[in-house]
């Protein structure tokens, strides 16, 4: 009996010594069974699976740049072989345009090989290590539940009112066996975990500087062939300087988007009892009026065609300053309407064009153009029936000949224009 109590004696000094070696550990009463519960661990882990999750978002992501910088290569190379069936061979600097489209093809290999061995080679190997300590902490939390049944099962031989000392003994062999196990791997963990966790951030480091310094480089180099492919068709340019390409008048069809903006900025700007038209943003062009100077003598008697300023007696030798105003136009609506009571100018002219290029009308409703006539921009009757990018006129020839604006008025692409004075 003495030797059974003193295996007693002996298993509650190993229950104790147990429970002192699991650091930070605390038990959680589950039913009639102990869990061993270590909140530190569990910190380790959330971020273990927090880093495994970024990484694998990070590895997806760069695997999909990687498909989209080999697209870009193969779309590259398709235009580049286009050009290159396109130059005719007694065109200038074919030469150099083919060798330019072969450096643009390495260039891209180049550059797609070094972002798999600097970032996705390395960014694979990162991620390596997480299988293994995965499947560590797993095999843990078993051991973890094998250790607490054990330690139950001996704490239940132990306070058993028949005691049964053979089977004491061999809970008590299993409780240590098990216990050392679970130690085991438990201290593995508990330094790995957290050196892996702090390892993230001077990878991410690596990965994007090297993704960065590679693209960089490439973009230099690309840049460089493109500059000399642009010198080659200026070359060719030069050669054949006469053959224009005819600019083309932008489509008159407005967007629906365009005109879902158009109605709520009218909406916005909608003008107060009294006012004729909305007032325009500050700063933009239509809110103020168009100021031109001229340099004249004075006329005698003192009439000029717009406001003279009063000369000093020391200016009496100079000429006067004329400022003529022009009107104002918002919406293509005429404010002040100077130019409406000039006989010269049609009602409601705002500024003056002239045709850089030849256009053909498409529409009964449209200005033919030719290269160096002059257009006498007026507002549209109905700001709502402009279309982006297109003017209302009438050729100043046009109306010094007939002054009929509604005969002589027609709408026309901008972009075939330049504003004169």
């Amino acid at each position: 009996m003495a030797e059974m109590g003193s295996k007693g004696v002996t298993a509650g000094k190993i229950a104790s010594n147990v429970q002192k070696k699991l650091t930070r550990a605390q038990e959680k009463k589950l039913g009639k069974a102990d869990e061993t519960k270590d909140e530190q661990f569990e910190q380790c882990v959330q971020n273990f699976n927090k880093q495994l999750t970024e990484g694998t978002r990070l590895q997806k992501d760069l695997r999909t740049y990687l498909a989209s910088v080999k697209a870009m290569h193969e779309a590259s190379k398709k235009l580049n072989e286009c050009l290159q069936e396109v130059y005719e061979p007694d065109w200038p600097g074919r030469d150099e345009a083919n060798k330019i489209a072969e450096n643009n093809d390495l260039l891209w290999m180049d550059y797609h090989q070094k972002l798999v061995d600097q970032a996705l080679l390395t960014m694979d190997t990162y991620l390596g290590q997480f299988p293994d300590i995965k499947s560590r902490i797993a095999k843990r939390g078993r051991k973890l539940v094998d250790y607490d049944s054990a330690r139950h099962h001996y704490e239940s031989l132990q306070t058993a009112k028949k005691k049964d000392e053979a089977k004491i003994a061999k809970a008590e062999e299993e409780l240590i066996k098990a216990q050392k196990v679970f130690e085991e791997m438990n201290v593995d963990l508990q330094e790995e975990l957290p050196s892996l966790w702090n390892s993230r951030v001077g990878f991410y480091v690596n990965t994007f500087q090297s993704i960065a310094g590679l693209e960089e480089n490439f973009h230099k180099e690309m840049s460089k062939l493109n500059q000399n492919l642009n010198d080659v068709l200026v070359g060719l340019e030069k050669q054949h300087g006469s053959n224009t390409f005819t600019v083309k008048a932008q489509p008159r069809k407005k967007s629906k988007l365009f005109s879902r903006l158009r109605r709520k900025k009218n909406s916005d700007n909608a003008p107060a009892k009294g006012n004729k038209s909305p007032s325009p943003p500050d700063g933009s062009p239509a809110a103020t009026p168009e100021i031109r100077v001229n340099h004249e003598p004075e006329p005698a008697g003192g009439a000029t065609p717009g406001a003279t300023l009063p000369k000093s007696p020391s200016q009496s030798s100079l000429p006067a300053v004329v400022v003529e105003t022009f009107p104002a136009t918002v919406n293509g609506t005429v404010e002040g309407g100077s130019g409406a009571g000039r006989l010269d100018l049609p009602p409601g002219f705002m500024f003056k064009v002239q045709a850089q290029h030849d256009y053909t009308a498409t529409d009964t409703d449209e200005l033919q153009l030719k290269a160096g006539d002059v257009v006498l921009v007026i507002p549209f009757q109905n700001p709502e029936e402009q279309d982006e990018g297109w003017l209302m006129g009438v050729k100043e020839s046009d109306w010094n000949q007939h002054k009929e604006l509604e005969k002589c008025r027609g709408v026309f692409p901008e972009n075939f224009t330049e504003r004169v004075p």
